[in-house]
This record gives structure tokens, sequence and C-alpha cells, in this order.
């Protein structure tokens, strides 16, 4: 019999308090408690049996948060096998589901982040599902989780959209508009890829003070992650070609803004 891990059954007791305090109907509070009550009488080890089909009960009536946790847990191997077919098709019904959730509502973060999966799943498609690969179709996807939604990953995304002539045409401008809108979240790669433009003006009128500035909050909020690399090289190479007072009149501004955006 598989035992998943206690950090998997702690993250599933969470996805269980979330529907309980997220969901209007007294029957699915009701029938959440009464699925999370079967997790209470264990201290570390549920049965692959039981949390499966806890998840599944509460995917089956359409809960998001159960839906989005399957896919997650397909998706990355978390306590079953990694199944792209079943990662995409709860992820997909997440999303066909709840299309028109509410953008402020508890559920619109991982309904926005649906999207943003079968988007990236339908770049490459899903063959053992019978799902094609379609470009046209992925950037509709993420174009309605940034829009929508706001997702900042999806304006992110269709930010370099705009920066690729065969995705949605090279439009730096449009591209800043999107990125603009993501940076203000703090996300750090659009950050860096916002100030970038600005720096070296491309195809939109430089503005090395503002996009050195971008670029030091990005670096800062880049720290330990997987971007860091890349946007400190960006980082870099920008203050090594900015004039002091370009470079003095940036930090002040990271240093006086950054806290709005995550820096």
């Amino acid at each position: 019999m598989q035992i998943f891990s206690a950090n998997l059954i702690g993250m599933v007791r969470a996805t269980f308090v979330a529907l309980i305090l997220s969901t209007c109907s007294a029957f699915a509070q009701d029938e959440a408690a009464d699925i999370l009550s079967v997790f209470g009488q264990f201290d570390t080890d549920v049965s692959n049996e039981n949390l499966l089909a806890a998840l599944e009960d509460a995917a089956e009536a359409g809960q998001p948060i159960a839906l989005w946790r399957l896919g997650v847990m397909y998706e990355n191997g978390e306590g079953v096998a990694p199944d792209r077919t079943k990662a995409f098709q709860y992820f997909s019904q997440l999303a066909d589901g709840h299309a028109d959730t509410p953008p402020k509502s508890l559920e619109a973060d991982i309904v926005a982040q649906s999207f943003l999966k079968v988007g990236e799943y339908y770049r490459e498609g899903v063959p053992d599902a019978g799902v094609p690969a379609n470009d046209d179709l992925s950037r509709k996807l993420w174009l309605h989780a940034a829009s929508y939604f706001g997702d900042p990953e999806a304006q992110f995304k269709v930010g370099q959209l705009y920066l690729d002539e065969d995705e949605l045409g090279y439009s730096p401008l449009q591209s800043a508009r999107w990125l603009a809108l993501a940076s203000r979240k703090g996300h750090a790669a659009a950050q860096a890829t916002l100030g970038n433009l600005m720096f070296n003006g491309e195809g939109i009128p430089a503005d090395p003070i503002e996009g050195l500035m971008w670029l030091t909050v990005a670096d800062r909020n880049a720290q330990g992650t997987e971007d860091e690399p890349w946007i400190a090289e960006l980082f870099d190479q920008a203050v090594s070609i900015a004039s002091q007072d370009e470079r003095e009149q940036a930090i002040a501004a990271a240093d006086s803004l950054g806290n709005r955006f995550g820096g």
C-alpha cells in the first residue's frame, strides 16, 4: 500500500480547510469537513486510497481547489505516478468550469494558474490524450489569464509574446505595457525584461534611469530564485554601461519605490 508523506498530507489538509472557508454551499462545507476528518486521525501517514478518494470526490463535485491539487500531484508525481494526461485533464476541467470566476474571489488565483498550465500543455500537445499542439489556443488562454484575472505570470508571458514576431508580432510598446502590469505586482522576470527594454531603448524611447531602476528592483527580487543568474547578468551589463549619475538616481528610485514592487 502506497503511503503519502506528511508534507503532502499537510497540503491536502490545507486544501480542504480552504475549501471549507471558500465555498458558499453549506452542503459542500459539510462534505469537505467530513473528508478533512479522515485525515485528522493520522499524525503522519494516510493511505493512497483514502487521500485520492477524498480529493477525487471533491473534484467530481467541481471544487476548484481539489481539481488544482490533483493536477499538481499528477504533474509533479507527488504521491502518485506522474501522468501528464491526467494533469492536463484536471487543469482543463478547472479552467473550463470556472473561466468566469470573479477576479477578486478566493479561487481566482488557482483558476488563473490553470489557464497558464493548460496553455503550457498546448504548446507541446498531450499525445496520450489525443491533444495536438495548438499555439494559437495557448496564446488565447494566456491572454485570458492576463487580461481577465490580471495574473502577473500571464501578463509576463503576454509581454514575451509581443517580443516574438512568430507569436503576437514584434511590438516592444505592447510588450512594455504588459510587462509594466506584471512588474508593479512584483514579478521579477517582468521587471528585468521591462528594465532591459527601457535601458537600451529597444523599440521604445530609451530611459536609462527608470530602466536601471527596474533592473535593480528585479535583481533584488530574484535573489535565491532560478531567475537570479540571467537577471543578474542583465543588471550587471546595465550597471557597467550607465553613468555614475544614472546609477545613483536609479538606486535612489529603487530604494524609494522598491518596497511597493517587492524589491
